[in-house]
């Protein structure tokens, strides 16, 4: 009989025991949702954008909607490894990358999903954006050429094209080929003048190297204020960025270095854009596309500006910077965006065949 009550009680206990496990691992689910799980006035934003003055962008909308901004940042390749690796569980509601390039190949990976927003449709010029509503540039820059004043005449290097002229041998200086600023440059010249006049312009360049590519844009301005490099090629944010600098050697780089927009007697400046769109297993999509609903404002319209110099997609935007504007207007290319990342495979298959690396 009592090894009868002794049993039934260690049978009861272990009840007790699984229910309160049970109870325990409810509650964890409350407190911990699982990845990938709606949040209500949350949203989770995974970034390539690495820029401080950003943090005034996110503040903003948070003030004004409530929502709170979850950031990953990361460059834009382990940005992209992260959504595939994550698939369907990722946690991610809008993904904001800095080059057509990277948009092109996030939507060919299937890595956003497509959205038709009256606001963002209506905000964001048509060659700026995506045909099927997956991804939307927010902000631009120019691809433009910087001269040392001392040495070069601004005739002899104001287009791409005459970059791979001989009479420039021995003086240009660029960041890697296969960087996606030059791949989106290059490709955007594939779809402008074909394949095999690239090509011919790509080995002129390698002919013309004063180094072999290496650094950021910012070491390429550099190079040329030391002498090391005549010419070379640069996204416009980082030559205003030296613009605005209180540094005495900033401002002896702006003094020594000429600054042009290339090819305004013929096809324009190429133009690039920051941008981004819903990732394709957002948990928090109404979030997410009154975030990107957000970033075509005014309001953060004039962030990019006067932040992070680059300019604003509106039109009629006011901004608050001075050295931005004084670059003045300029001819941009006709090339749409959403073209320039198609053009990457080729562009990359003709730096493979000349060794520009």
């Amino acid at each position: 009989m009592a090894r009868g009550s002794a049993a039934r009680k260690a049978k009861f206990g272990f009840k007790q025991f699984v229910w309160g496990v049970l109870a325990l691992a409810a509650v964890a689910s409350l407190v911990a949702p699982v990845s990938g799980q709606a949040q209500q006035g949350v949203l989770n934003l995974y970034s390539a954008r690495h820029y401080q003055t950003d943090e005034a962008l996110y503040r903003t909308f948070t003030e004004q909607t409530g929502i709170k901004i979850n950031r990953i940042e990361l460059g834009d390749e382990p940005l992209l490894q992260r959504l595939k690796s994550e698939g369907a569980n990722s946690p991610a509601d809008v993904v904001l990358l800095v080059d057509a390039a990277r948009l092109w190949r996030a939507q060919i990976d299937g890595l956003f999903q497509p959205i038709d927003s009256k606001v963002l449709n209506e905000r964001i010029p048509a060659n700026l954006r995506a045909n099927d509503g997956s991804w939307y540039g927010f902000s631009t820059r120019a691809r433009v050429i910087v001269y040392d004043k001392a040495k070069i005449k601004p005739q002899e290097v104001d287009s791409y094209e005459k970059l791979a002229d001989p009479v420039n041998k021995g003086r240009v200086c660029t960041r890697s080929g296969s960087h996606p600023y030059m791949l989106s440059l290059i490709g955007a010249m594939v779809e402008r003048s074909g394949e095999a006049a690239t090509e011919q312009w790509a080995r002129g360049m390698v002919a013309n190297m004063a180094r072999p590519p290496r650094g950021g844009d910012t070491d390429q301005i550099r190079a040329v204020a030391s002498g090391e490099c005549g010419v070379a090629l640069t996204n416009t944010y980082y030559w205003v960025r030296l613009m605005r600098s209180s540094d005495p050697k900033d401002k002896e780089v702006v003094a020594r270095v000429g600054f042009l927009w290339p090819n305004q007697a013929t096809s324009g400046t190429h133009v690039n854009i920051a941008g981004g769109g819903v990732a394709r297993h957002s948990p928090n999509r109404a979030s997410a596309i009154r975030f990107l609903e957000y970033l075509s404002s005014p309001q953060a319209q004039a962030y990019f500006a006067d932040g992070n110099n680059e300019w604003p997609v509106l039109k009629d935007v006011e901004l608050n910077n001075p050295a931005l504007a004084s670059l003045g207007k300029y001819k941009a290319e006709s090339v749409p965006v959403s073209s320039i990342g198609k053009g990457q495979i080729a562009a990359q298959r003709i730096l493979d065949r000349v060794g520009y690396r």
